[in-house]
């Protein structure tokens, strides 16, 4: 029923840059706030961005200035551009949405499946 499709994910050297997109489905997307978190092993997962239905975004001190989280509503798409990639940035990146279902009015969190970035030294 709710899917999300992630691409963007790669292997990249320090100072390079990536794209994230998470298109999603199932949702009223119009309505819902999307995040993009990660995960490296032996961590916890964390927030990196999100951004809400009024377009107001949050950012974990440690990308500011580096990411920048945007929507496309009409593509039901979520973005990550990454610039200025440190290594501390690996980790498998996971699409969130805190979303209304399709005739279901209840606000619920769904994850996509990841996608891994590795940034070499």
């Amino acid at each position: 029923q709710v899917q999300f499709v992630e691409s963007g994910g790669g292997l990249v050297q320090a100072g390079g840059s990536l794209r994230l997109s998470c298109a999603a489905s199932g949702i009223i997307f119009s309505s819902a706030t999307m995040g993009w978190y990660r995960q490296a092993p032996g961590k916890q997962r964390e927030l990196v961005a999100n951004i809400n239905s009024g377009r107001i975004t949050t950012y974990a001190d440690s990308a500011k200035g580096r990411f920048t989280i945007s929507r496309d509503n009409a593509k039901n798409s979520v973005y990550l551009e990454m610039n200025s990639l440190k290594p501390e940035d690996t980790a498998i990146y996971y699409c969130n949405a805190n979303a209304k279902q399709v005739l279901f009015g209840r606000f619920t969190d769904y994850w996509g499946q990841g996608t891994q970035v590795t940034v070499s030294s």
